[in-house]
């Protein structure tokens, strides 16, 4: 579970280190910012697609070897990244890294899906989701700080930690498929996923809003690829140097998304409303998300006032920017609501993981996950790329850093659309669980009572 926690929390490293290094690469190339955020955005898209490719490859094939190409890939394309000499090569090599991206992803949801028995899997798949979160802060924060000076240092160093994540990797246990499913204990489960099994996997039509409400999640959360410029214009507007900003943007960026490691809180919440009523985890879900919108609105807005270091060095400014989360009231009240917003939404994510395992057998959830994150992936990318054009149109009316604020604050509206579909999900997730649950049973023990093979 460790070296699962370290592959998710990577590939999510390796995703976020473009967004605070905007304004930097796009100087390199003499290119603009938007089309530093195109990578971003073809990034997300990619990844998503051959996640599909990936999750059904893991479905019919050892998950082991499919999970090992696939880290592979992206840390090649992580590498080239830090090292292209031109705007064309960076985004073939970050093109490269989405396709490995797609595969750890969908791939490790199926394999820790089976490690973990029902009646924890809010809480173990909060630990995972939660490695994905860290994975963002530090690649947010290692972009920052690493790539202040020289953008290429941080690619670099996290293509040599995804070789080494790799080779721990390789010495792990091969979990069996099904291993944790009360209605398979003792028994070999050797179904596989065929390509007619989609009907039957969307007519699970819990699994039809789980897959969908990724659209409007992610066109929220893609928008929040954008804090560190959010952070940075503020901190350049109060008459920092573009360095210092760079890195101010990274911090704040950084400590704001602290409210994501509350989703150990409630993947808990989901677990035990679970067990009073099959609705539990859609319903936690569904009420985090509604509520957190009023207070991503207030975080863009609320003023703040900053005292760094102008020109100092990376580890001055960040321990001056820790130092006014206490001595500064305004850094003080931003980073609170900052992290209750992003506690709320952060229910989102563990009870997700959850209920796609708790709906489906072993061998149809990582293709599941994966249409799933192809939705999501066109969701956050249009939401990173949506809100890019926002940012430009509202620069008339509204003069930097406000027309980052209003934008943002606009593009939370999505979270209403996902709490809605969360809701439905949870009127049709009784049915779908029992029918599940019968079929694993009827396969237990239709494999348990068969006579042993004649020597």
């Amino acid at each position: 579970m460790i070296v699962f926690v370290i592959l998710a929390s990577l590939d999510n490293v390796a995703i976020n280190l473009v967004p605070p290094l905007y304004g930097s690469i796009a100087t390199e190339y003499d290119v603009g910012e938007g089309h530093i955020a195109l990578a971003t955005t073809v990034m997300f898209l990619i990844s998503a697609v051959a996640a599909i490719v990936w999750a059904y490859a893991g479905d019919r094939l050892d998950r082991k070897p499919v999970l090992v190409a696939g880290t592979l890939i992206w840390v090649a394309g992580t590498a080239w990244s830090g090292l292209a000499g031109s705007y064309p090569s960076f985004l073939g090599s970050q093109a490269l890294a989405a396709i490995g991206l797609g595969g750890v992803a969908s791939v490790s949801f199926s394999v820790v899906s089976d490690l973990i028995s029902p009646r924890r899997r809010g809480l173990v798949m909060s630990f995972w989701g939660l490695s994905q979160g860290i994975g963002t802060l530090a690649g947010t924060l290692l972009a920052g700080v690493l790539g202040s000076t020289d953008w290429r240092r941080p690619f670099l160093v996290v293509a040599v930690a995804g070789v080494i994540a790799t080779a721990a990797y390789l010495v792990t246990f091969d979990v069996p498929r099904g291993d944790s499913q009360p209605e398979l204990a003792g028994v070999q489960y050797d179904e596989r996923i065929h390509h007619d099994h989609l009907p039957r996997i969307l007519g699970r039509r819990t699994n039809v809003w789980l897959i969908l409400q990724g659209c409007t999640a992610q066109i929220a959360f893609g928008s929040l690829v954008w804090l560190p410029v959010l952070f940075r214009s503020r901190a350049e507007d109060q008459g920092y140097t573009t360095a210092t900003a760079v890195i101010i943007g990274s911090v704040f960026a950084t400590l704001f998304q602290l409210g994501g490691a509350l989703s150990i809180l409630g993947g808990l919440i989901g677990d035990r409303l679970q067990r009073r009523t099959p609705r539990g985890r859609a319903l936690v879900a569904a009420v985090g998300v509604l509520a957190a919108v009023p207070f991503y609105v207030v975080l863009f807005f609320v003023p703040f006032r900053i005292d760094v270091p102008n020109g100092g060095s990376p580890g001055a400014v960040v321990l001056a920017v820790l130092g006014d989360v206490v001595t500064e009231p305004t850094v003080g009240l931003s980073l609170a609501t900052a992290v209750f917003a992003l506690a709320l939404t952060s229910a989102n994510s563990p009870n997700w993981f959850a209920l796609i395992a708790d709906v489906n057998p072993p061998e149809h959830r990582g293709t599941v996950y994966s249409l799933g994150n192809l939705v999501n992936g066109f969701g956050r990318a249009g939401g990173n790329a949506l809100v890019a054009v926002a940012f430009g149109r509202l620069s008339g009316a509204f003069p930097p850093p406000l027309n980052y604020a209003v934008g943002l604050a606009a593009f939370q509206l999505f979270f209403v659309p996902t709490g809605i579909m969360y809701w439905l999900a949870s009127r049709t997730v009784a049915r779908d669980m029992a029918e599940t649950h019968a079929a694993l049973a009827t396969y237990g023990q239709r494999e348990t009572v068969r006579p042993a093979p004649t020597p």
